[in-house]
């Protein structure tokens, strides 16, 4: 009887609870789902701020609480970005665009594709006006393609060339006692330069030194044609800091004028024929995509199919911010199989990671190349194992700023043995064979480095041999500008790397020349399923580790902690890029 009551109980606090929860869910719907929905009507201007994480591929969530609780406002993908920027071209609601931004969210690849559509859009004969407080670098390169840039009469541009910056750990191993043994390939694969040294090496300041460059003088040429500056005029304004404040960057043709927010609205208002007691229609490009301006309409029947490979390459399923072998094989073969798709670009955005990932779908593009054209399109990144899935293509797109090759490999494995020894721990072993066993809290022997050497130089040679023969190249020609080198997109095109340098609808019209198709639309590739507990850990009363981490540490010492965090982590050899690049 205990026990019929008991079950009881039990069933009715469980349907309790349900209720309770769907109760729950009703009432934060209806607090958040009050939206209204977008109109853009005449005379409006189109409002970029990219302040929205950009990635290459952001698709609509499948899970309807996403845009209940704002989930899906996160990202923004680059392709609805150029796609709505394409669709303003034509709309006659839409007189010009306005630029303001604090701080761009994306990379110098992705903001180059984004300038190179507002260039198409200016050939529109509509305006583009850009204003700020305050302009970092990336903000002021991707606002310099405007017709006309204000800055705040006291604001400020920081403007000074790239830079970037690399943390080193050896002190802190031998105090702390906690070291990283390192076995690597490549005399510039200095992912584990950190744990090695105090200072950076030769070889790697070369080769920062030497893409940086490239990046920046990319960079340069295009302010100079937008801005009708001499190269040698703008990098002496970098070196003299001559855009400092709004007076300087006058005299310099930096900008064109100082006035307040209120003075720009109004001239936005002048160039959209609306009086100045008027109210100014602007709509943001992210209100602007979700009234379906975000794709371009086709009813061809003809497909190009592209894949978006974006984030680190980890060995199992993957999702939005990582690249698992689940996930794009998947991709893969549902888009060989489908009937109407003729062609297939692989978008990649990546620093690898897992060489054992990378193998595994560099094999199922392999199998995809036999039945359809395959062509690569880089984004910021595309290096190490990143670049090993490019290798195959039939043809390598890449943009200028694009950072690739990396070709090189290496393992990282953590050793406790001198902490150990340091506070009285001894280990003991006891094994039934005498293979080369190996113990965090015991200094590596000589037979288990030599095994996982082997490992290491065994994964590079395979390396070796895919870009070699994706390359149509020789081995040796590859070993000499691989050895964990980092190219820019300018660069690799000219020791063979790439093919081409194009963004991502150069690469989609070049795969439909292969497939010999003029009528065709494009289908994105993964679909990503929503896992509803971590979406909820997005709450504000239900922080995540890493905000709470950022919150205790501060940014600086939060980036020190993840980066040794995620070193620590690595299983495998590794095939990644050989350092975080924060380029500033």
């Amino acid at each position: 009887m205990n026990f019929l009551r008991n079950l009881l109980a039990s069933i009715f606090g469980t349907l309790l609870a349900l209720g309770l929860i769907l109760i729950l869910f009703v009432v934060v719907a209806a607090a958040f789902g009050d939206t209204k929905k977008v109109t853009v009507a005449k005379n409006t201007v189109l409002e970029i701020k990219l302040e929205t994480v950009v990635k290459d591929y952001a698709p609509k969530s499948e899970n309807p609480f996403d845009e209940i609780f704002g989930f899906s406002k996160r990202y923004i993908g680059l392709n609805t970005i150029l796609n709505a920027i394409e669709n303003a071209k034509t709309d006659e609601n839409i007189k010009g665009i306005s630029i303001t931004t604090l701080g761009v969210n994306a990379g110098i690849a992705q903001i180059q594709a984004i300038r190179n559509k507002l260039l198409e859009f200016k050939e529109t004969g509509k305006f583009i006006k850009a204003y700020a407080d305050i302009y970092d670098q990336k903000s002021y390169y991707f606002s310099s393609v405007s017709d006309s840039i204000f800055l705040n009469p006291v604001g400020a541009i920081d403007f000074k060339g790239l830079s970037t910056e690399i943390l080193f750990y050896k002190d802190l191993e031998d105090k702390s006692g906690v070291k990283m043994e390192v076995i690597r390939h490549g005399k510039y694969k200095s992912a584990v330069e950190p744990y090695l040294y105090n200072k950076m090496s030769d070889n790697n300041r070369e080769q920062i030194t030497t893409f940086l460059t490239s990046i920046w003088n990319e960079m340069v040429s295009d302010i100079s044609k937008s801005r009708n500056i001499t190269r040698t005029k703008i990098n002496n304004i970098a070196d003299s800091l001559l855009a400092r404040n709004a007076t300087l960057a006058i005299e310099n043709n930096i900008i064109d004028a100082a006035i307040y927010k209120d003075e720009y609205t109004n001239k936005l208002k002048e160039a959209t024929g609306v009086s100045t007691d008027e109210k100014l229609n602007k709509v943001s490009v992210e209100d602007y995509i979700s009234t379906g301006k975000g794709r371009v309409i086709s009813t061809a029947a003809n497909k190009i199919a592209v894949i978006y490979a974006q984030g680190e390459i980890i060995y199992g399923k993957g999702d939005e911010n990582f690249i698992g072998q689940d996930l794009i094989i998947k991709a893969l073969k549902k888009a060989r199989k489908s009937k109407s798709v003729k062609a297939i670009v692989l978008r990649v955005n990546s620093p690898g990671g897992s060489a054992l990932a990378s193998e595994l779908i560099w094999r199922e593009l392999e199998l995809t190349k036999e039945k359809l054209p395959l062509v690569v399109s880089m984004g910021n990144v595309a290096a190490s194992g990143g670049y090993y899935l490019a290798c195959n293509a039939d043809r390598i797109f890449a943009e200028p700023t694009t950072i690739t090759g990396s070709i090189g490999v290496f393992g990282v494995i953590p050793n406790f043995s001198q902490l150990a020894k340091n506070i009285g721990i001894n280990a003991e072993q006891v094994s039934t064979n005498k293979g080369a066993n190996y113990s965090i809290f015991e200094p590596m022997t000589d037979a288990f480095r030599l095994v996982t050497t082997e490992g290491v130089e065994a994964v590079y040679t395979t390396f070796l041999e895919r870009v070699a023969k994706g390359r149509n190249m020789t081995i040796e020609a590859v070993d000499s500008i691989a050895q964990g080198r980092v190219w820019s997109g300018v660069d690799a095109l000219s020791n063979g790397l790439v093919d081409e340098l194009g963004n991502l609808e150069d690469a989609i019209s070049y795969a439909a020349e292969l497939a010999e198709v003029t009528d065709f639309r494009v289908r994105n590739y993964p679909s990503y399923k929503v896992d509803i507990e971590n979406k909820l850990n997005s709450f504000p009363f239900m922080k995540s580790k890493e905000e709470v981490l950022v919150e205790e540490l501060g940014e600086a010492n939060y980036k020190i902690y993840k980066t040794i965090k995620e070193f620590s982590k690595l299983e495998g050899v590794q095939a990644r890029l050989p350092y975080s690049i924060d380029i500033k």
